[in-house]
């Protein structure tokens, strides 16, 4: 049994929120919300978030019971990115670009 959540478009940097999923990526459930709460980090309560509303598909839609999920995947892909522009020396123009995240969390029951 499997349950999915995904945040799209979130305005976390891809490589920021990869580094969050690779913690959680695997573990209990009850362990990864452990460790997404002591990380002090804006990808980390978003991921939490997606992590939440995955375990509320499982409980409520399969039937699941909470103590038996784990983290079977948890992937994030690069978004749009929202392009800036902003006044560099010499008369140029710099860039600074706005990445965005899809933050993907599938979990499953272990038998």
């Amino acid at each position: 049994m499997e349950a999915k959540a995904t945040a799209r478009g979130v305005r976390v940097s891809p490589y920021r929120a990869r580094l969050i999923a690779t913690l959680i990526r695997g573990k209990k459930v009850s362990d990864a919300l452990a460790i997404l709460e002591n990380v002090n980090n804006k990808a980390s309560k978003l991921t939490k978030k997606v992590l939440d509303s995955a375990i509320a598909n499982a409980v409520n839609n399969e039937s699941a019971d909470e103590n038996t999920l784990y983290i079977k995947e948890a992937r994030v892909d690069a978004g749009p990115t929202l392009k800036r522009h902003k006044f560099d020396s010499r008369g140029r123009i710099g860039h600074k670009d706005h990445r965005t995240s899809h933050i993907n969390i599938v979990v499953a029951t272990r038998n």
